[in-house]
């Protein structure tokens, strides 16, 4: 690959070693809360409009006593004589009681009972947030056993589904409750601090979203107020303390309890998920040795399923209700025999099949990383990884991605190196991979490593980033660095070049880059530096 350069300087935010400046954590909570309201109020007054005779709001006693409250719909016609699959929906993060209510409706108008109700701590629920704790994982039982003894519920046909924090719980839940035949994660995650503290990185704009909706919304409990505040401040004295809760509310950690019970699973996210990234659900899927399906597509968080929640057409739904239909309620739908990893282009939409996550790439093109670069930290180059969900649906509804102008970005804050022009298109699939060597004049550091196609004129559109940070390092001894981009599925036209760019600073991630520290990268002869990008046979 060619290195070239750039005067162009872009001023960018500093942060000290540990922690980020309160000023900037508020502006981001500000916004990112702004944006969570928004959503929250559509999503809370359109369904209510469709509320009506068939809908009844309940008080469900969740674990320890706690009031829950939710609503029921049933079948038209239901009168005790018969018994219907159940259906149970816990809420998204934040958002109220109403949130499933269109789908409800169309659960329930194909023969489903269906319960939804508001998780503990938030609304009008009572409780504590306690983020997919034991509490939360008992309260989904107790509504099974509210649903039960209180609905035309079929004790032998029960499934969870959920956007969100109600995916979460659901396969939690799943993987605590035997009952649980079927699951539908929609957005979810499997791997909790994988999802915001990748590469040892604090994710900062997700995690003020979900505090700052959490503060709105709902009532956090105290060790989740003490989380989010370890977890702003890099506390390493506290890193295990924060990882071991994270473990305890990830499905991931519970998955040979969901294989041994059996659940079939459908797991459903967004290529540019900010909150939940896609990685954690392909590695989880992998692990599931049950009935199993893996639905990606592009946009953010939750963004994939949202029309279906005002009851427009949505494929994500779509999906959901035949993957119920057939494990619930042994509907020859055809959704067994389909291929079971089902992924939609950010470039030029439409479905491919594959039999496993592990086919998505058929095949893979290591890039070389030559030479020697060496940056200053503490500066934002100009490369981003965009702004919590605002770049993601732009990429989705318009496919316009975060831009960098490749030629002009700064070579003293940012390392490049970009390929020579391919003459087909480069249909990239899966997990994107860089390795390379790393020097630092500090103990300790922050890098975040972009993929960009490169246009005839320089322009450099997002393919996918990713964050690495270390501690403990010796001042001036190289070490490794093995990094994991998200996955993704993006179409490289012909005639253009992928481009590899490092930098130090991203609004979307806390860095620990101490001021006054340089990064050199190399690629020395015996470990060379590259990228290995993987690609779908044309």
């Amino acid at each position: 690959m060619t290195q070239g350069g750039g005067k162009r300087r872009r001023a960018g935010r500093r942060w000290e070693t540990g922690g980020t400046s309160r000023k900037a954590l508020r502006t981001t909570t500000v916004g990112a809360v702004s944006a969570t309201l928004i959503a929250g109020s559509a999503l809370g007054l359109a369904p209510t409009a469709q509320a009506d005779a068939g809908v009844r709001f309940v008080d469900i006693t969740g674990d320890g006593g706690t009031v829950l409250k939710g609503n029921v719909v049933t079948p038209a016609g239901a009168d005790g004589t018969r018994r219907y699959p159940l259906v149970v929906l816990p809420t998204s993060w934040g958002l109220p009681q109403v949130e499933y209510l269109a789908q409800a409706r169309q659960l329930a108008d194909s023969g489903y009972v269906v319960v939804t109700y508001n998780v503990r701590g938030f609304w009008q629920s009572g409780g504590r947030i306690e983020v997919a704790g034991p509490s939360d994982i008992a309260d989904a039982s107790k509504v099974i056993d509210w649903a039960i003894a209180n609905t035309p519920a079929d004790a032998g046909h029960i499934g969870m589904a959920g956007v969100s924090y109600g995916a979460g719980i659901s396969l939690l839940a799943a993987a605590h409750d035997k009952r649980i035949k079927a699951v539908a994660s929609l957005s979810g995650w499997s791997d909790l601090i994988g999802s915001i503290y990748s590469g040892r990185t604090q994710h900062l704009q997700a995690a003020a979203l979900l505090d700052g909706a959490a503060t709105l919304t709902g009532r956090e409990s105290p060790e989740v107020r003490r989380v989010f505040n370890d977890f702003y401040a890099s506390d390493l004295s506290r890193e295990q303390e924060i990882i071991a809760w994270g473990k305890k509310r990830s499905p991931a950690t519970y998955v040979d309890r969901i294989n041994r019970n059996g659940a079939a699973v459908m797991l459903a996210n967004a290529w540019g998920d900010t909150i939940f990234p896609v990685n954690g659900y392909a590695d989880f899927y992998e692990k599931l040795t049950g009935p199993k399906r893996l639905e990606l597509r592009p946009g953010d968080h939750a963004t994939a399923e949202l029309t279906g929640l005002f009851g427009l057409p949505n494929d994500v739904w779509t999906d959901t209700r035949r993957w119920l239909n057939h494990y619930l309620k042994g509907v020859d739908n055809g959704i067994d025999r389909e291929q079971p990893v089902q992924l939609e282009s950010r470039s030029t939409g439409g479905y491919e099949g594959y039999p496993d996550w592990k086919s998505v790439a058929a095949t893979s093109r290591k890039i070389d990383l030559g030479g020697t670069s060496r940056i200053h930290a503490n500066v934002d180059s100009g490369a981003d990884g965009g702004a919590v969900f605002l770049s993601s649906i732009l990429d989705q509804v318009a496919q316009v991605p975060p831009v960098a102008w490749i030629p002009l970005l700064p070579r003293r804050w940012a390392a490049v190196w970009q390929s020579e022009k391919y003459t087909t298109a480069q249909r990239i699939r899966g997990t994107v991979t860089l390795h390379t060597t790393v020097t630092g004049t500090k103990e300790s550091g922050t890098l975040v490593a972009y993929l960009y196609d490169v246009g005839p004129l320089g322009l450099g559109k997002l393919v996918s980033n990713a964050p690495y940070t270390w501690y403990g390092q010796t001042p001036g001894k190289p070490f490794g660095v093995d990094l994991d981009l998200f996955s993704t599925a993006y179409d490289v036209p012909a005639g253009h070049r992928l481009a590899l760019v490092v930098d130090t600073v991203d609004p979307l991630y806390i860095e620990h880059n101490p001021s006054g520290a340089q990064l050199t990268f190399s690629s020395p002869a015996d470990d060379p530096s590259y990228v290995s990008v993987p690609l779908r046979e044309q």
